[in-house]
């Protein structure tokens, strides 16, 4: 899970930043993602809320391809911060 001090940061930049923001958009695909992963871990036949979790990773995954080829530094920098990897681009 996402540490809480990180949390905390992140909604205190919430005020500063616009929550349409990519990176943004990204913390909140990923909080949505490890709930739901945590969810599924206990019920293993949810299919809706698997087909649910491949929608929002698609998302993430198209956000992060858009910021990585608009600028490296923020991309580089917001995977490092949530602990997710790096995806490859097509």
């Amino acid at each position: 899970m996402v540490k809480n001090s990180f949390i905390s940061v992140i909604s205190q930049k919430e005020n500063e930043e616009k929550r349409g923001s990519v990176e943004f958009q990204v913390f909140c695909f990923t909080n949505k993602i490890r709930r739901l992963t945590l969810h599924l871990e206990l019920h293993k036949k949810d299919f809706l809320s698997q087909r649910g979790l491949r929608k929002i990773m698609g998302k993430r995954q198209r956000l992060l391809a858009y910021l990585s080829k608009k600028n490296r530094g923020r991309y580089k920098e917001l995977i490092d911060q949530l602990n997710i990897r790096e995806t490859t681009i097509r």
